[in-house]
């Protein structure tokens, strides 16, 4: 690290200087206050400052009477604020003789980091090295926690964002019962706290007629102010189907993935967003849906219990916002009576305990356990197990990726 000494006595500064630089340090000596404070001026580049209190650079006894101001600052005190004004973010030690001891106090509620005792026989010399790498140590320890809690607050308010296009209120046609679900993923930082990441996930269930129900389901890539933006740039396209009314599914979709492919927030270094989109009509019972390489969605039989994928990994189709011209398909499914269709993002999917990431994930297996221990409770009952079970599944990890659910139950009637 990079010293700056300021000491009035020139052989013990010069003994100083050659101990720290024993240890690896850059350390520049200043032995009257003319250097110090041109080398203060001159470059901020320092990691910390050692000075001499009360008898600084050039001193050779306290300050006289003479120098003390009607308001009780001394000379050296008013050149310790200086030096503090212009390098704010350097710590500075301070070391004075026993007798001066007594000026520390204003010293050190006025911004000095620390200080030492500067015993006749000049012991403490000795103990320097430590005392200024301990010090530089805490103040990168402290800045480092700034800057994370900024993060926190940061992602805190790309989340609040993004949830803010997430529906609050679901339009439920007669005959059926939805419940529907968005969880952020959390990391842990400083000492385990747990933060809640802004992710890309995003839903929505609404009518375009007296018989259409849409229900879409997406999920941007990666996490952060990215996928934030990703998903809210596909919300502003989705509100397309509200004003054009696209009943064709795979029309739609193909129509948002070439916008979305003008979009470099999207696309750019790699991004893509999967998106499930489908209609269920309520006079057919007909589902008609798209997958943009999404997972597929599922049918639960609720008389046995039985969960089957309404189609199979090639029906998925390319992520939006990879190829501009992708062509998408449309598939029909019959939600009969006496059952529930889940549709899901992959962080349901893919809980994992920590560190063992490629195996052993929760998985469609556990999705299907789940469904069919739950197939006699309610909706809102069977959608909150869905995301105990899988954070559960982690042992206190917690799910790596946001996770979207949407469950669809069509009565026995």
């Amino acid at each position: 690290m990079r010293i700056l000494v300021g000491w009035n006595d020139v052989a013990q500064g010069d003994l100083i200087q050659l101990i720290l630089s024993a240890g690896d340090h850059d350390v520049v000596l200043c032995t009257n206050w003319e250097e110090f404070e041109a080398e203060v001026t001159g470059s901020d580049a320092w990691d910390i400052i050692l000075l001499a209190i009360g008898d600084g650079p050039g001193d050779e006894s306290p300050a006289t009477d003479s120098e003390v101001d009607s308001a009780g600052d001394d000379a050296n005190y008013r050149r310790f604020c200086n030096v503090r004004n212009r390098l704010p973010g350097i710590p500075i030690v301070g070391a004075c003789s026993g007798d001066n001891v007594y000026r520390i106090a204003r010293y050190m509620t006025n911004g000095m980091r620390m200080y030492l005792i500067r015993d006749t026989g000049g012991d403490f010399i000795f103990m320097m090295q430590s005392i200024l790498e301990s010090t530089v140590q805490s103040v990168r320890a402290e800045r480092e926690q700034f800057v994370a809690e900024k993060l926190r607050e940061e992602i805190e308010s790309v989340r609040k964002l993004q949830e803010s296009i997430i529906p609050q209120d679901l339009d439920c046609p007669d005959g059926f019962d939805i419940s529907a679900r968005y969880e952020s993923s959390q990391i842990r930082v400083m000492g385990g706290q747990p933060v809640t990441l802004a992710g890309g996930d995003y839903y929505d269930v609404f009518r375009l007629d007296d018989y259409s129900l849409v229900v879409l389901v997406g999920d941007a890539s990666g996490h952060g102010m990215k996928a934030c933006m990703s998903i809210m740039t596909m919300h502003t396209l989705v509100s397309m189907i509200r004003t054009h009314a696209y009943e064709d599914t795979a029309g739609f979709v193909a129509d948002v993935n070439r916008r979305l492919c003008e979009h470099s927030i999207v696309s750019g270094e790699g991004g893509f967003i999967t998106l499930l989109y489908g209609i269920l009509r309520t006079d057919t019972n007909e589902f008609q849906w798209t997958s943009a390489g999404h997972p597929i969605p599922m049918l639960q039989n609720l008389a046995d219990g039985s969960v089957e994928p309404l189609g199979t990994l090639e029906d998925g189709g390319l992520p939006l916002g990879v190829v501009d011209d992708a062509e998408y398909d449309v598939h029909t499914s019959i939600i009969p009576p006496g059952s529930r269709l889940l549709v899901y993002t992959d962080g349901l999917e893919e809980a994992f305990p920590h560190g063992n990431r490629d195996h052993d994930q929760y998985g469609i297996e556990g999705i299907v356990r789940t469904m069919q221990t739950t197939r006699d409770q309610s909706t809102n009952a069977a959608l909150q197990a869905l995301f105990d079970e899988s954070t559960a599944y982690t042992l206190g990890a917690g799910r790596h990726d946001d996770t979207s659910v949407v469950l669809v139950e069509r009565s026995g009637v």
